[in-house]
């Protein structure tokens, strides 16, 4: 058995992959398993061609590797985009009932097994229940506890109420059953499980955590792939914390209001990408002359213009460190993993504060959407300083203002 397994879903956009996908990382994350996930989109609604990968194993794991073991595969195009992944013990779970995947050719000594689906969901209670079919087949082949399973299908189906879980847990076991009654084959596969508890965050939700534990209290932003998920984790939370996230109309908007409650003495943050960069330039300047601590965050997707949402490049290092016109101070921090997204945030908002001007945050699309598992402790709350600079108490205020009540 392999120290590590590397596992896939892949099909069309709206066909439920990122879904899944977070479905299993949550389980495997649940049962004491490290987890490093990709994720592989195109900017639609529905087509292309889409993937979410999982490399996990008891020791953790740093990044995915060009391996696969195991594939589900919802589209034949899915097998051909894969297929220099695949080797001699890797399996791949299709539904052959599929009319576009009945003449399937699967590459080199892979094993395929032809589960069906869609007609196994249905007996389930529902069609659109294929993927959690095709996961309770996965749990078969690879020795995962179905009950982990369970747990993350409760989590992601709850509110949605008991009958719609009980429904998924079925879809699971028939997945699991159809592949232990019609395959009798002795898969190399069988995951352990610990005891360990772990924390499952991709770079948008580490920066959000970052910023709450750094006393940030007032979000702005508009939103754009693919920094919107910084604004969707504090969403919620923030507020918890007497803190407001405010959707603005568009992104000079977003950091304009920023800088008015960086202004009236919260610490506050906007998040964007390449496109509304560009449009809060103006506003850089601004900031710093007024000498406002204010964090802004850039996300990087490819290309000019509107560019490429799905895409990763970071080609806003340039902008981040010279955009607007003349010259002002500025710093430019950039996290390079997961965890450090968290705590680069946190530095962020030290150095707004301490030296009163405008800081960036670089992030990319690849650390913004991958997913990776820690322990608690890697953030651990108690370690997190918050440094202020200079500040004014009350008895110095008087002593500082003229007749006229300025400084």
């Amino acid at each position: 058995m392999p120290e590590d397994l590397n596992w896939a879903i892949g099909g069309e956009a709206g066909d439920g992959i990122d879904s899944t996908g977070k479905i299993f990382a949550q389980a495997l994350s649940r049962a004491g398993r490290h987890v490093f996930t990709s994720k592989d989109f195109a900017s639609r609604i529905r087509g292309g061609y889409t993937a979410y990968k999982v490399r996990t194993s008891v020791d953790r794991v740093e990044s995915v590797v060009d391996r696969l073991d195991i594939l589900i595969a919802l589209t034949e195009r899915t097998i051909h985009e894969n297929e220099d992944e695949l080797h001699e013990d890797s399996v791949i779970i299709y539904d052959g009932e599929r009319s576009t995947m009945q003449d399937v050719e699967v590459p080199g000594d892979a094993t395929a097994l032809e589960v069906p689906l869609k007609r196994l969901a249905e007996d389930a209670g529902g069609a659109i229940m294929l993927n959690v079919v095709a996961l309770g087949a996965a749990c078969e082949v690879t020795g995962f506890p179905i009950e982990n399973l369970d747990e993350s299908l409760e989590k992601r189906f709850g509110d949605k109420g008991e009958a719609i879980v009980e429904n998924n847990k079925e879809a699971a076991r028939k997945g699991q059953e159809y592949v232990r009654e019609e395959y009798d084959e002795d898969f190399d596969y069988n995951m352990e499980t610990t005891d360990e508890d772990y924390v499952l965050l991709n770079g948008d939700e580490a920066i959000g955590m970052g910023a709450i534990a750094a006393g940030c209290r007032f979000y702005a932003g508009y939103p754009i792939t693919p920094a919107t998920d910084v604004m969707e984790y504090m969403t919620g939370r923030v507020d918890q914390f007497g803190g407001k996230v405010v959707q603005a109309e568009d992104e000079l908007s977003a950091i304009n209001m920023a800088l008015g409650a960086a202004r009236a003495g919260a610490r506050a943050m906007t998040a964007t990408s390449g496109p509304g960069i560009d449009l809060m330039t103006e506003t850089f300047g601004l900031v710093a002359t007024s000498e406002t601590p204010l964090v802004i965050c850039d996300v990087m997707r490819s290309g000019p213009s509107t560019g490429m949402p799905t895409k990763q490049e970071q080609g806003d290092l340039n902008m981040t460190l010279y955009g607007g016109h003349g010259e002002i101070p500025r710093f430019v921090v950039a996290p390079t993993t997961v965890s450090e997204c968290f705590w680069k945030t946190v530095e962020a908002f030290n150095l707004a504060e301490k030296y009163q001007t405008p800081v960036f945050l670089v992030s990319d699309l690849a650390m913004a959407v991958t997913e990776q598992t820690f322990s608690p402790e890697t953030f651990d709350m108690d370690e997190v300083e918050i440094e202020r600079g200079k500040v004014v108490d009350e008895n110095e205020i008087d002593t500082w203002l003229d007749e006229k009540g300025r400084f």
